[in-house]
């Protein structure tokens, strides 16, 4: 069996069936990063019939807490499902997670496509692609027995922690304040756990979208109208218990909220 194939049925397993990881065997696990991109296409044609349609990416390692705390000094991506996009007031399940975690981010939504030929893409054309802002939770999971001895490549392969996003009413984009100076607090429980702000994030929420878009042209792919964009944490993943309930405040982007059961 092909390798990559073999690595995305192996991540996919795991995923089915909620087992921690512990380490891709060594004949299977990708070599570098570009690899673990491969196992990361294959791995969203097995899980559709699960998950459903891709509807949009995830960012990871966009901002400077975040790519201390991982120790990936990059951004990476992974994928988001149809049936992981949630509306803020959601009640989910902690039980549906290996181990659930949140995210702060500004999530946005495409208002036309950014395909290969166009590329290279910079951050001061990607305001014009962008129809809707959102105040967002991102939902991670650490599938993994120890997450810091899985390697980037393997954790790009299993999506990067993508789990989905709780998104709360969309900004349009004549309406929307300067990203730079949006902050706000992620709050567990009535208590506060970390602060952060659009500027945290590449430097613009807008650099994290147009690398990847960048990234994806590379492969001979592009991002398409309609499809949402989670840009990267503004603080540090947020692990959670039963029962806890989450809340993002973002100045001028708005409040989300979710619990976890």
């Amino acid at each position: 069996m092909d390798k990559v194939l073999a690595a995305a049925k192996f991540i996919a397993t795991a995923r089915r069936s909620r087992a921690p990881l512990a380490a891709l065997p060594s004949d299977i696990v990708p070599a570098d990063e570009a690899e673990g991109y491969q196992v990361q296409r294959a791995l969203h044609d097995l899980m559709r019939p699960q998950l459903g349609s891709l509807v949009g990416y995830k960012i990871g390692c966009t901002s400077k807490v975040m790519q201390e705390y991982l120790d990936i000094p990059h951004p990476c991506g992974g994928g988001v499902f149809e049936k992981g996009v949630h509306d803020s007031g959601a009640k989910l399940s902690a039980s549906d997670y290996v181990r659930v975690g949140v995210e702060c981010e500004i999530a946005v939504k495409l208002a036309r496509d950014l395909l290969p030929p166009e590329q290279p893409f910079t951050a001061e054309w990607m305001g014009e692609a962008v129809e809707a802002y959102y105040p967002a939770i991102e939902i991670v999971d650490d599938r993994y027995v120890k997450w810091e001895t899985a390697g980037a490549p393997t954790l790009v392969g299993d999506d990067f922690f993508a789990a989905g996003c709780v998104l709360g009413p969309p900004v349009t984009r004549s309406a929307v304040p300067d990203l730079l100076k949006v902050a706000g607090p992620a709050i567990i429980n009535g208590k506060e756990e970390g602060r952060g702000t659009g500027a945290d994030v590449l430097g613009h929420p807008h650099h994290a979208l147009a690398w990847l878009a960048n990234h994806l042209a590379s492969e001979g792919r592009g991002l398409h109208a309609g499809q949402i964009v989670l840009t990267g944490s503004l603080v540090k993943t947020v692990w959670l218990n039963a029962g806890d309930h989450v809340r993002m405040e973002l100045d001028g982007l708005g409040v989300v909220e979710a619990t976890f059961t």
